[in-house]
Formats: structure tokens, C-alpha cells, sequence
């Protein structure tokens, strides 16, 4: 059953990444205030787990959910659909690890560098989804839409759903110091 509403155009694709990329870019220039080099590098583990946990989410939620009907039947077997999420969130929590470690050696902010890293890692994907399953053509939502638009608006959908990673990982961090720190005092 079809339930598509909305059809997303190269105007949407062009708003929203307008209004993301602005959105994206004040919350990591503040990160990239605060976090050092040095502890995006300690935080590889919770990022990792962190990174599986969102995109595990996502998927759940949406490939193999609420849009598997409209779109994503198309992309994979039916066989697939529940153990994508799993298999989408250990290749992301995979390079949720893989960035926090490239990231400090990159020239540049290291911080900056780890989003713009999350935000490049849409493209294969999308260009594969685009070209090498034909998303545009199969997918009703996508068909007044070209890829260019979608394309570079799935770098910053991306970098905004690292952002909540980072978040999530900040908190994991966080709960596993102050764990630690209250086994120290106990002993």
C-alpha cells in the first residue's frame, strides 16, 4: 500500500539543506569549541557504540519501517529487511571508530574534520541507492526530485545525525568516567 503524501522536489532537497547545513554548522563550530583532539581520540568505543545505536535506530525506524513499503524494497531482498538495521549500525559503529581515529590526523580541526568525514560517508550509499538500484525511478517520494539535490543534502542530514551521535557518545563517555570514578572511591 502506497502512502506517500508528499513528493520531495529539488526546491525541498535545496531548503532543507540550506536550513540544515546552517544548523549543522552552529552546533559544530560550538563542539568544535569544546572538544579537544586529544579526547575525540579517547572516544572512539562510545562513539562506536553510540553510532550503532543511532543508526541501528534509524533503520529500524525507517528503511525497514515506516518507508520499506515505498522505498526500500526496491534497494534490498525481503529477506534483508530486519537485519539491516543490525548490519547498518555495526558498519556505521565501525566508522564512528574509524573517524574518531582519522580525524586528529587530518590537517585542520579535528572535530570538524570527524563531521565532515560523517557527512561524507551518506555518498556511497546514496550513490549506490541512486544509480545503482535506481531510488529516483522506484520510489514515488524521490520521482520529482533529481539526485544532485538529494546527494548533497544527505552530507549534511548525515553530519546533523553524527551530531546526535556525538551527543549520545558524550553522555556514554561521561556515564562510564563517573562510573569508574565511584569504583576508585569504593576501593
Amino acid at each position: 500500500m502506497q502512502t506517500t503524501q508528499v513528493a520531495l522536489t529539488d526546491q525541498i532537497f535545496w531548503a532543507a539543506t540550506l536550513l540544515t547545513a546552517l544548523v549543522d554548522a552552529a552546533i559544530v563550530f560550538l563542539i568544535a569549541r569544546r572538544l579537544t583532539a586529544a579526547r575525540l581520540a579517547r572516544m572512539k568505543w562510545p562513539l562506536a557504540v553510540a553510532a550503532f545505536v543511532i543508526f541501528g535506530a534509524l533503520w529500524t525506524s525507517l528503511a525497514s519501517g515506516r518507508y520499506w513499503e515505498e522505498c526500500y524494497k526496491y534497494l534490498f531482498p525481503a529477506w534483508s529487511r530486519w537485519g539491516l538495521p543490525l548490519y547498518v549500525g555495526l558498519l556505521f559503529g565501525a566508522e564512528g571508530f574509524l573517524f574518531a581515529w582519522l580525524a586528529p590526523k587530518i590537517p585542520g580541526n579535528a572535530v570538524v574534520n570527524f563531521f565532515v568525514l560523517g557527512g561524507l560517508s551518506s555518498l556511497p550509499g546514496h550513490l549506490w541507492g541512486i544509480y545503482g538500484r535506481g531510488m529516483f525511478e522506484k520510489c514515488a517520494i524521490l520521482r520529482e526530485s533529481t539526485p544532485l539535490p538529494a546527494l548533497v543534502f544527505g552530507v549534511f542530514e548525515f553530519i546533523f545525525y553524527w551530531i546526535v551521535i556525538m551527543g549520545l557518545a558524550v553522555l556514554v563517555q561521561r556515564a562510564l568516567t563517573r562510573r569508574q570514578d565511584s569504583t576508585n572511591l569504593e576501593s
